[in-house]
C-alpha cells in the first residue's frame, strides 16, 4: 500500500512540474505592448465568420487609445462613430502611417516617334 501511495505522490509532483514549465514557456511567450493616449491602433477580429476570407484582413480600425489602465486593459474609441470600448492590450497593435506629402511634382513623359 505504501508503494502505491509513493507511486502516486510521485506522479503528482511530476504533473506539477510540467504545469511550472507549461506556465513559464507560456509567459514568456507573451509580448508586452505599451499604447499610450492619443496613439493610434489596430483591433484583431476574432469573431468566427461564416465564409472564409482568406485574403481579407483579419484587422479593424484605426482606433484612438483613450485611456491605457496598468492591467492591461486599453479604452479606444472609434473615428467614425466615436464610440469607446475596453479591450485586451494582445488584440491591438499600432497602426503605422505613411506621411501624407501634398508637395508632389508631377513629370510628364512623352514617347518620341522613332523614324529610322
Amino acid at each position: 500500500m505504501s508503494e502505491l501511495e509513493e507511486i502516486r505522490s510521485k506522479a503528482y509532483e511530476s504533473a506539477r512540474l510540467s504545469k511550472e514549465i507549461a506556465k513559464l514557456v507560456h509567459d514568456r511567450m507573451i509580448l508586452r505592448k505599451d499604447f499610450a493616449p492619443s496613439m493610434k491602433v489596430l483591433l484583431y477580429d476574432s469573431r468566427v465568420h461564416l465564409f472564409s476570407a482568406k485574403l481579407r484582413s483579419r484587422w479593424m480600425g484605426p482606433f484612438v487609445v483613450t485611456h491605457a489602465f496598468p492591467s492591461g486593459v486599453v479604452e479606444i474609441q472609434n473615428l467614425a462613430n466615436r464610440a469607446k470600448q475596453k479591450v485586451n492590450s494582445q488584440r491591438l497593435k499600432q497602426f503605422l502611417e505613411l506621411p501624407i506629402d501634398h508637395d508632389v511634382e508631377c513629370l510628364i513623359l512623352y514617347e518620341l516617334a522613332s523614324d529610322y
